[in-house]
C-alpha cells in the first residue's frame, strides 16, 4: 500500500503546486501589477520554492541540440539504434550544419557505448556526459526505461538479463567499439566483456572505461555499503520492494520505487540539501536569475526518479554488496563463471575520484587486479583530485581533466588488435 499512499499524496499535492506556480507567476510577471509591491519578490520566492518542493518530476529531455565537429556546428539527433523491453540505446547522430566541399573523407570518430546506471536516476543525468564526448565520438547510451512503465507481460528482468542486455549492445556496435561505464553499470559491464572473453567473441570492444564503480564493495566501504551489510536480504525484500499502483501499464508488478530511492539519496546529505534550497530562495529574491536558474537544472535532474525492477535490484544487492561475488571469483551469470582473467585484448582505463562517497577508493581501481590478463601497457588508472561523485561525469573537472584523457586513451587503442 505505501505506493499506492504515495500516489494519493501526489495526487493530492497537485493542486497545491499548480496554486503556488499560478502565484509565483502573479507576483513575478512584469505584466502584473502585484509584481511591484514592496513584498513581491519574498512572495514570489516562496510560492516558486512551495511548487518546486511539491511538483512532479518528469524524466527531462536530453536538451542536446547541438555539438561541434571538426569545429563546426553540428545538429544532433536522437535515434533509437535498438529497443528492450527494459531499455534503448540511444544514438547520437551528428549531422554538419554546412558539410565542406572536400575531396578527403573524414576518419570516422571512435564508437563509444555510454552504459548510463540503473539506480533511480534517469540515463539524462550524464547530460554533461554525453556533451563532452560528442565531438570527438560517435556515441550510444543506454537509456533505461521506468520499471512501472513496463507490462508484466515483458516478464521479470535480473541483473543477469542487465549483462545479456549489454552483451547484445556489444555485439552490435562492435567490435571497434569502446565501453564507458559510470557507477553501477562497472561490475555488469565487466561481466559482460568477460563473458565474451570466455567465448573468445570476435565482437570483443577497444576498451572499457570503468568510473567510479562497486568493482569491490570491500574497499573503503561507504554509507552505501554499510546499509546493505547492516540489513539483512530479506529487509530489502520485505521493506523496500512495492508493487505498481493500477494506473501505469506496469501495474502489478514488483519494483523498488524510485520515491524511495530518492529518500534516500536526500538522507544521506540532508543539510547540504536544506541549504541549497534555502540559497534558491535567496537568489530569487536578490535577483540572481543564474545560481537560481542552476539550481533548476540541478534539481529538475535530480529529482526526476525511476523505478528498478525488484529481481534486478535484489540480485545487485545480493551479489555485489552482500556476497561480493564478482570479487571473490565465484559469481555464474546464467550457469557461466564470470573470470575477468580471461580478459587479454581489451584495454582497461578505471577512473575514481579522491572524495567520492559513493563508490569509496579503491572500489573501481580493484578492476585492475581481476583483469590479471590484461598487459600492463594496456592498463591506466586515474583519481581525480577534488572531485566528488558526480564530478566524475559531470561539471568543470569532468570536461576539463577526465574527459580529455578518457579521449586520449581510446584514440590510443582505437586500431589495436
Amino acid at each position: 500500500m505505501l505506493y499506492q499512499l504515495h500516489e494519493w499524496q501526489r495526487a493530492l499535492l497537485t493542486p497545491f503546486a499548480h496554486f503556488a506556480d499560478a502565484s509565483a507567476q502573479l507576483f513575478s510577471n512584469p505584466y502584473s501589477p502585484l509584481a511591484y509591491t514592496p513584498l513581491s519578490r519574498r512572495l514570489a520566492a516562496g510560492y516558486e520554492l512551495l511548487y518546486r518542493l511539491g511538483k512532479d518530476y518528469e524524466k527531462p529531455a536530453w536538451d542536446l541540440p547541438t555539438t561541434t565537429l571538426d569545429g563546426a556546428e553540428a545538429t544532433v539527433t536522437e535515434q533509437i539504434a535498438a529497443a528492450r523491453p527494459f531499455c534503448n540505446l540511444v544514438h547520437f547522430v551528428r549531422t554538419p550544419v554546412a558539410p565542406r566541399k572536400t575531396a578527403a573523407r573524414r576518419k570516422p570518430d571512435p564508437t563509444v557505448l555510454l552504459v548510463a546506471p540503473l539506480s533511480g536516476h534517469h540515463a539524462t543525468l550524464l547530460r554533461d556526459t554525453v556533451r563532452a564526448l560528442l565531438p570527438e565520438h560517435d556515441v550510444y547510451v543506454t537509456d533505461w526505461i521506468d520499471a512501472r512503465m513496463v507490462p508484466q507481460s515483458a516478464g521479470p528482468f535480473h541483473l543477469a538479463d542487465y549483462v545479456d542486455y549489454i552483451r547484445d549492445f556489444i555485439r552490435q556496435l562492435g567490435p571497434d567499439v569502446h565501453v564507458i561505464s559510470v557507477c553501477q553499470p562497472t561490475v555488469p559491464v565487466l561481466a559482460a566483456v568477460s563473458l565474451m572473453a570466455s567465448d573468445n567473441d570476435p565482437k570483443l570492444p577497444r576498451s572499457m572505461i570503468m568510473m567510479g564503480g562497486p568493482i569491490d564493495p570491500r574497499k573503503s566501504p561507504t554509507q552505501v555499503n554499510n546499509l546493505a551489510k547492516t540489513k539483512p536480504y530479506s529487509w530489502f525484500e520485505n521493506t523496500l520492494i512495492h508493487r505498481v499502483p493500477p494506473r501505469f501499464p506496469g501495474s502489478g508488478r514488483k519494483v523498488y520505487p524510485g520515491f524511495l530511492q530518492h529518500a534516500g539519496f536526500v538522507s544521506m546529505n540532508p543539510d547540504r540539501h536544506l541549504k541549497s534550497h534555502y540559497d534558491f530562495y535567496l537568489d530569487l529574491v536578490r535577483g540572481d536569475d543564474d545560481d537560481a536558474e542552476a539550481h533548476r537544472r540541478f534539481y529538475d535532474e535530480y529529482n526526476a526518479v525511476l523505478d528498478m525492477p525488484a529481481e534486478y535490484y535484489l540480485d545487485t544487492i545480493r551479489t555485489v554488496f552482500q556476497d561480493f561475488e564478482l570479487p571473490r571469483g565465484v559469481w555464474k551469470v546464467n550457469g557461466q563463471l564470470v573470470k575477468p582473467a580471461d580478459i587479454r585484448s581489451v584495454a582497461l582505463f578505471t577512473i575514481e575520484g579522491e572524495l567520492d562517497d559513493i563508490s569509496g577508493s579503491g572500489q573501481t581501481e580493484a578492476a585492475q587486479d581481476l583483469c590479471s590478463g590484461i598487459p600492463a601497457n594496456r592498463k591506466r588508472h586515474f583519481t581525480a583530485p577534488r572531485c566528488g561523485h558526480y564530478g566524475i561525469f559531470s561539471g568543470r573537472r569532468w570536461r576539463e581533466v577526465i574527459c580529455p584523457q578518457i579521449a586520449e586513451f581510446i584514440r590510443q587503442h582505437q586500431d589495436a588488435a
